[in-house]
């Protein structure tokens, strides 16, 4: 058999490059497939939907990546690397790995990171997002009375509708045009002196936007970065419910100020505000507060308080979670027709009990401006 080859050396190269055609060479879709199987900590979404992973290299018996994390919290940052290089670990044939980290406090990533950010919004001040752990809270009403009730205290402001799959600024302000192009960004619509963005102007019909993550992800990026938003005070992100793709999108792609949690009385609703607390807090997003809408009814003939959704639960989870309650918004049905006639209720009636809770909380928010927090 070795004469067959003339020298020892030909055999061996021979047997190298049999076994080599045995063994199956790892492939970057069977890295994607097992880190698919890690979570972000505190998401149902795992790292890869949410752009982590990068630069996969693969040579004969090894793996090396880099994790675009932009978290500060160290344990987070421990937790997904360790994840990943036990994933690796598992794979065939793979006896070397290498996992680095991006963007870490004080190296060149973090500077890289930074100036990432600054892409989108650049000129403006104060960027605020307005969340909730679960629909039906009032939160697009509460986002867009506040943005009112902040341009009335002389603050240029933004309003960015960020729930992609149930956009309803258009509704709350009365707005049916489309945005124009200026030759390279959207500029965005305005209404009583708020700046507008959705992608309810962008569509053409009333069909359900059927998106997964990464499409999502892209859209919010494009209405930050292709719209002509210029020189603002502050912009409120009004937030799809939930704790999932937009939320961990924006808080990775802008350097938010704070988040505003809102949340009605109920038990159900301040579980899901406490989740809502905790997700921001992972990402290192500071809590302005949380704002308690349908926090109780004044009846118009006797004016006597009702409790209908329960009495006292935001203020004692304010308390729990060492944040403050901002502000308690009464039922009324002015806030409805307001909403459905397109007008704000801080500009429809500024006088009533709900414009002045609107207002109250527009000064405490500002104050942190000034204050410097958040």
């Amino acid at each position: 058999m070795v004469g067959f080859f003339c020298d020892i050396t030909s055999y061996l190269k021979y047997r190298m490059n049999l076994n080599k055609e045995k063994v199956k060479m790892v492939q970057k879709d069977d890295v994607v497939a097992l880190l698919k199987q890690i979570l972000y900590p505190g998401f149902n979404k795992d790292i890869v939907s949410f752009g982590i992973v990068k630069d996969i290299e693969i040579s004969e018996s090894s793996v090396s990546l880099v994790l675009d994390l932009r978290s500060k919290d160290q344990t987070i940052i421990q937790s997904i690397k360790e994840a990943v290089e036990s994933k690796l670990r598992n794979l065939p044939n793979i006896t070397s790995t290498s996992v680095s980290i991006a963007r870490q406090n004080g190296s060149t990533a973090q500077a890289e990171y930074i100036s990432e950010q600054e892409q989108f919004l650049p000129r403006v001040k104060q960027k605020i997002a307005i969340a909730s752990g679960k629909g039906g809270v009032g939160k697009s009403t509460v986002s867009v009375n506040l943005a009112a009730a902040l341009v009335s205290l002389g603050y240029s402001v933004g309003l960015l509708d960020s729930d992609i799959y149930g956009p309803s600024i258009p509704l709350m302000l009365g707005i049916k045009d489309r945005p124009e192009f200026d030759g390279q960004k959207l500029i965005p619509l305005e209404k009583y002196g708020i700046k507008l963005m959705s992608l309810g102007f962008l569509l053409t019909d009333n069909s359900p936007v059927i998106w997964r993550g990464p499409l999502v992800m892209r859209a919010l990026q494009q209405l930050m970065r292709d719209v002509n938003w210029g020189t603002l005070d502050v912009i409120l992100f009004d937030m799809p419910p939930g704790t999932g793709d937009a939320q961990l999108t924006l808080s990775q792609s802008v350097a938010l100020n704070g988040a505003i949690i809102i949340s009605t009385p109920q038990d159900v609703a301040l579980l899901d505000a406490i989740k809502g607390v905790q997700m921001f807090r992972k990402v290192n997003v500071p809590i302005m507060g949380i704002i308690e809408n349908m926090s109780y009814f004044i009846c118009p003939n006797c004016k006597t308080r009702s409790d209908i959704f329960s009495a006292g639960g935001a203020k004692k989870e304010c308390a729990k979670l060492q944040v403050d309650l901002l502000g308690e918004i009464p039922l009324d049905i002015d806030i409805r027709i307001a909403g459905d006639e397109g007008i704000p209720v801080v500009i429809k009636n500024p006088d009533n009990e709900q414009s002045k809770a609107f207002l109250n909380i527009a000064k405490k928010i500002s104050n942190s401006f000034t204050n410097g927090r958040g």
